[in-house]
């Protein structure tokens, strides 16, 4: 597939981000659309932000920033600013992803914007968001995961609080909410002429794909008589989410002889199959569960059991087995040793340091029979000044000159 057929093909974004929000266009480069970073003279610092750092260079920069170019602008002089509103002309995407107001402050605000394209889609990307108590407040990704209840505190040994190992939730959220608006608003734009602008916080997103947690605890806010557990719990209401995992035998985690697998027989049809391939009929016979959703709460006896069955055969044996028997069992990988994993292997095909600054994994979702354009190496400050100014306005020498002598390229 070449750019000019990806899916995002002619759409242009320009970009004025720093640091994490920037993850809001990298899937939507990857599907092919145009995206102008457009920084200040000395850079988005997150070319030096968090580890690891590579040939001077953060990991979150190649990442994030891969596949855009970029152009530096002073925005403090008049000269840079023209060139701003060159670039949002043709534009269809804004995406102000620092602190919401940054560009109105410059005369580059979306009631700015639209004067000059009625179809702009602006979209402010911040911590907490426009509006509320906090929206003033100066944060950091793990902010967002604190604040919706996502990462609990953890002690050491001499009794010190610490943020333990999670996966980031906001700053990952965020852009998949964002990106599929801003897509919905372009859409609209397209067939009404009429812009929009989006107001998108990493807290609300990591809050939003944590839903079942709290609505489970809302849901619980509620009479029992109301609100239940499921019908093979008797009713009985368990701890919400996935603490209420902790007390299953059926849905469990077990160790195998050289690593660990998750075992996911809830279903009865599902845990038959499995007695009946190792050949323990004796167990469903004496256990049988219910239909559906049955982990066999709190059977200390059948856990025992289970454990030393699973002890007896490796984790790759236990996978073979799940296809052969169809029975669910998983993988338990880490996020070192994933890339092993032969499921990874058949599925993603990794961006390799050589051309892309780090080792990086890709859009994950396939166009079948389609290949999607290869990202380029994220961008170093101002890159691309001379080839934007130049293709994509059209400037020429003289032009080009004069924004040098005006300091507007920094």
């Amino acid at each position: 597939m070449s750019n000019s057929q990806a899916p995002l093909a002619g759409l242009r974004i320009v970009e004025s981000s720093i640091l994490g929000p920037a993850a809001i266009t990298t899937a939507l480069a990857d599907l092919g659309a145009e995206v102008i970073k457009v920084e200040t003279p000395a850079g988005d610092y997150i070319r030096e932000m968090t580890w690891p750092i590579i040939e001077g260079v953060s990991l979150m920069h190649y990442h994030l920033n891969r596949g855009k170019r970029s152009i530096t602008l002073d925005l403090k002089r008049e000269a840079a600013r023209e060139v701003y509103r060159d670039l949002v002309k043709d534009a269809e995407v804004v995406i102000e992803a620092s602190k919401p107001g940054a560009l109105a402050k410059f005369g580059l605000g979306y009631d700015d914007l639209r004067q000059i394209n009625p179809r702009i889609v602006f979209c402010t990307v911040s911590g907490y968001g426009m509006t509320g108590p906090y929206k003033d407040m100066p944060s950091h990704g793990i902010a967002y995961d604190t604040w919706a209840g996502v990462v609990m505190p953890a002690y050491d040994d001499e009794g010190f609080c610490y943020i333990p190992e999670h996966v980031g939730i906001g700053i990952n959220a965020a852009p998949l909410f964002g990106g599929l608006a801003v897509l919905a608003a372009v859409m609209r734009a397209r067939q009404t002429g009429e812009g929009a602008f989006l107001d998108l916080a990493q807290s609300d997103a990591a809050a939003a794909f944590d839903w079942y947690r709290s609505e489970s605890h809302m849901a619980y806010g509620r009479p029992e008589s109301v609100v239940t557990g499921n019908k093979s719990d008797g009713y009985k209401r368990r701890p919400v989410a996935t603490a209420g995992m902790r007390e299953g035998v059926r849905y469990q985690l077990y160790e195998s002889s050289d690593g660990h697998v998750l075992f996911m027989a809830s279903e009865q049809a599902f845990w038959k199959n499995f007695c009946a391939g190792i050949g323990r009929m004796d167990l469903f016979d004496r256990w049988p569960g219910s239909k559906y959703a049955d982990h066999a709460r709190g059977n200390r006896e059948l856990q025992a059991i289970l454990r030393e069955i699973f002890k007896t055969r490796t984790s790759g044996q236990w996978i073979e087995f799940s296809k052969e028997a169809n029975t669910p069992i998983a993988p338990v990988n880490t996020p070192k040793n994933l890339v092993d994993d032969p499921q990874f292997q058949a599925r993603f095909a990794v961006m390799p340091h050589e051309t892309h600054g780090a080792d990086m994994l890709g859009f994950p979702v396939k166009f079948v029979a389609e290949q999607l354009p290869a990202a380029s190496r994220a961008p170093t400050a101002g890159e691309h000044n001379e080839a934007v100014l130049r293709q994509v306005l059209g400037y020429g020498a003289d032009r080009i000159e004069f924004l040098r002598r005006e300091g507007a390229l920094g």
